[in-house]
């Protein structure tokens, strides 16, 4: 559920409450009891990520790509000594 920031147009009073998004916005001040509460528009709470992140620990780990230093070497021709590899 969002905290809601109010504000009384009246009194100046300010307050932030937890509601439901399906509830109506409240209209009745607390302090000075007058129906001038007007909810503001907030920025909203970041997204805080921590710990060693979603891809670590909710989705399947995927193999990790190959590089060229990673894959073995081919011989270009059919030598039996892999002598043009020492070559390279």
């Amino acid at each position: 559920m969002p905290t809601y920031e109010y504000e009384c147009s009246s009194c100046n009073h300010q307050l932030e409450i937890l509601q439901s998004i399906t509830e109506k916005p409240l209209k009745k001040c607390p302090e000075c009891q007058k129906n001038n509460l007007q909810r503001l528009l907030g920025t909203g709470a970041g997204i805080i990520f921590k710990g060693s992140g979603f891809y670590e620990t909710d989705y399947k780990k995927k193999e990790p790509l190959k590089s060229e230093s990673q894959t073995k070497p081919t011989c270009p021709s059919d030598c039996q000594n892999k002598s043009c590899l020492a070559k390279s």
